[in-house]
């Protein structure tokens, strides 16, 4: 009997030893952020973003779009947690005309806007009558028409600035009679060689193989309001600012490995503001 006892004993000894083997924690199974994103260069830049989050315990999901709506949509629904392709003066204008609550939680990077040679090879080669094509939404296109006004081509109405949402119908003075053609964003660069110039916003330019600082006739004075007011943000749905993911997010987009990146890559093409 004692045998027996003795026995069961070294048994249940036996198990509970093994039951404290297998009692660890499981390991720690990363968070999820999911962010829409242009391309280029905001995809890109998510890259190195996704591995300073590795680090802390996050697992950084990029979801591209090639349009400036579905990016605003997903993030207002709650499908993903936010996006990073726009700036403010975009921002304000899609959420007053979509009802959409999108806010801004940190300012990432400039792009400047550029002019570029169509048919024209140069500004002062510019031919009355000739053809220029901008962007058809209205923050950028009037980022555009300013771009145009800074170079002389054209005139605004008084008081349109930054802040405005201007069209061609707020053109004041158009000396050379210059045909004026809206398009959609994404489809200046491949138009350009169809017309005599294109302004085209900068994570296109790039996406085109085009750079600001090298390839364009003009761009916007980086000393100016522009810097700032057209800085690319993260936004998130209004709410979510202070998540601790979020805030994760924001801090890794504004480290020094993304800075760096961004400084080596683009050749001031992309200008970070932090």
């Amino acid at each position: 009997m004692k045998k027996i006892f003795a026995l069961l004993l070294a048994l249940c000894l036996v198990l509970a030893l093994a039951a404290c083997g297998n009692s660890q924690p499981a390991a720690k199974e990363n968070v999820k952020i999911r962010v829409a994103a242009s391309p280029t260069p905001h995809a890109e830049i998510l890259a190195i973003a996704k591995e300073v989050l590795a680090a802390e315990g996050y697992d950084l999901e990029v979801v591209e779009y090639d349009d400036y709506v579905q990016p605003n949509l997903v993030v207002d629904s709650g499908e993903l947690d936010a996006n990073y392709f726009q700036h403010s003066p975009y921002l304000n204008s899609f959420n007053a005309e979509n009802g959409t609550d999108i806010v801004s939680v940190a300012l990432i990077h400039y792009e400047p806007f550029g002019i570029y040679a169509g048919k024209t090879a140069s500004l002062a080669d510019l031919a009355d009558g000739a053809e220029i094509i901008i962007p058809n939404d209205g923050s950028n296109e009037t980022r555009a028409l300013l771009l145009l006004q800074q170079e002389g081509l054209i005139k605004l109405a008084d008081g349109i600035d930054a802040s405005s949402n201007a069209t061609v119908f707020d053109i004041a003075e158009n000396p050379k009679n210059l045909q004026i053609t809206e398009m959609d964003a994404a489809q200046l660069a491949r138009s350009r060689k169809d017309v005599d110039l294109a302004v085209i916003n900068g994570n296109f330019a790039l996406a085109a193989g085009l750079n600001a600082s090298a390839d364009a006739l003009a761009i916007e004075d980086a000393s100016g309001d522009a810097a700032q007011t057209y800085a690319n943000l993260l936004g998130v749905k209004a709410g979510r600012e202070n998540d601790p993911a979020i805030q994760a997010l924001v801090k890794a987009l504004q480290s020094d490995a993304v800075r760096d990146y961004i400084n080596a890559t683009y050749g001031g093409a992309v200008v970070p503001i932090f």
